[in-house]
């Protein structure tokens, strides 16, 4: 299976000790992943075969509410600090994250921080580097490569524990997973239409697995097929499939040029649901100071791309 060296690092006397050796894989994660790709799968026959068409509608809609609070919150608010929200909307976002069940909101963003800083090195927690299956799912069912974790103990996340929204939600992380991605997307179709237990169960995996990997594509896809029009020197690449299925996170070489951009892309709504919801909570000012790149940036920095390919 192989296992890493033990790295000592002594850096303003600290000294930091990973012993890594043994198995990579985290077995219970591999168990656990591979029964809820198995009952998805099956979750989409039942629901064709049974014409469960209100628990469909119910679990896009649900998980539409997830998706955004990865987007718009964990990623485009939190990690990026892209644009600012008031305390209603956090709220808001952290419970949609919850849905999502994608870790808490701390080391959610501690993870994209130090993927930024560090990306496509071992320090990166999905380097694609080590290949589009690692990228997209092996890197939850393996150990941490020693590097992300020395370099995710330096990244500066004061911004994040300081925000009560953030660190509630890491106290109680698993109580808002239950809840908010199990428990409610599995009662609501049993009281308010009839559902079945049975279908309301496997409409829930289904739900849950499907945004798992549209987040996952992102980390994948993104870095490997696609286009870099901003910079060719980087792997994050614009892919317009990705972007749909993760509402505008797919303009992958636009983020990693210009991370500080709240829409992700320099066209505004197009394939960008996420940046549409942004706009409307700055229409009824829950979100503000919303940070953009000037066209004018744009076009130079394409315009020197183009003209260094010739």
């Amino acid at each position: 299976m192989g296992s890493y060296i033990i790295r000592i690092i002594d850096k303003s006397n600290v000294r930091y000790i990973y012993n890594t050796s043994g198995s990579t894989i985290v077995w219970t994660n591999v168990f656990i992943f591979l029964i809820l790709n198995v009952l998805s799968l099956y979750g989409i026959y039942v629901c064709i075969a049974n014409k469960c068409w209100m628990t469909w509608c119910f679990a896009f809609w649900y998980g539409l509410a997830g998706g955004l609070g990865v987007t718009a919150g964990a990623h485009r608010l939190w990690s990026h600090r892209s644009y600012k929200a008031r305390l209603p909307l956090r709220i808001v976002l952290m419970l949609f994250h919850s849905i999502a069940g994608q870790n808490d909101l701390y080391e959610w963003c501690r993870d994209h921080r130090v993927h930024h800083k560090y990306s496509e090195t071992d320090a990166d927690p999905h380097n694609s580097k080590r290949g589009f299956f690692f990228a997209h799912v092996g890197w939850l069912l393996t150990r941490k490569h020693p590097d992300v974790i020395i370099k995710g103990k330096q990244i500066d996340l004061s911004d994040l524990i300081n925000d009560p929204v953030v660190y509630y939600h890491k106290k109680y992380y698993i109580v808002f997973y239950l809840i908010f991605c199990f428990i409610l997307p599995i009662i609501i179709p049993l009281y308010v239409w009839s559902e079945t237990v049975f279908y309301s169960v496997f409409g829930t995996v289904l739900r849950y697995v499907t945004s798992l990997h549209c987040t996952w594509f992102v980390n994948s896809a993104a870095h490997m097929f696609g286009d870099k029009p901003y910079n060719p020197n980087i792997e994050p690449r614009e892919n317009l499939l990705v972007s749909y299925g993760a509402f505008g996170e797919g303009f992958h070489n636009y983020h990693h040029s210009f991370p500080f951009d709240y829409s992700t892309s320099e066209m505004g709504w197009r394939l960008n649901f996420t940046t549409f919801f942004i706009d409307f909570m700055a229409l009824i000012g829950q979100a503000y100071d919303m940070k953009r790149l000037s066209k004018d940036m744009v076009c130079q920095r394409k315009l020197k791309v183009w003209s260094n390919s010739y």
